[in-house]
């Protein structure tokens, strides 16, 4: 997968060394979770950005990228390349351990 996302496709400048990027959806428990999850993590790392997007506000890149369920986070590298994909309320070690792998 060599998808990658620019700051004018998620309406958000990407973060100097990762971006979260959510996909969420308005009556989507699970997606409050997960902000608040990927909130805390972009807190913690220095050059993380966490972005969220209305998939059903941006159903051309929800279908580009086959978002299919929400939430559904994106980890970008500092070029916007896709580096991991996960649905559903990630734990926070799991969305640390992906940032490690988008930093390196």
């Amino acid at each position: 997968m060599d998808e990658r996302l620019g700051a004018a496709e998620i309406g958000s400048r990407l973060g100097e060394r990762a971006t979260l990027v959510q996909f969420s959806t308005a009556f989507c428990a699970p997606c409050r979770a997960t902000r608040r999850v990927l909130g805390e993590v972009a807190g913690m790392v220095d050059g993380v950005t966490h972005v969220e997007l209305d998939a059903e506000s941006h159903l051309d890149l929800v279908r580009r990228l086959n978002v299919v369920r929400t939430p559904t986070v994106l980890v970008l590298d500092a070029d916007g390349r896709i580096v991991r994909r996960a649905s559903g309320a990630p734990r926070k070690a799991d969305v640390i351990a992906a940032l490690g792998v988008a930093t390196s």
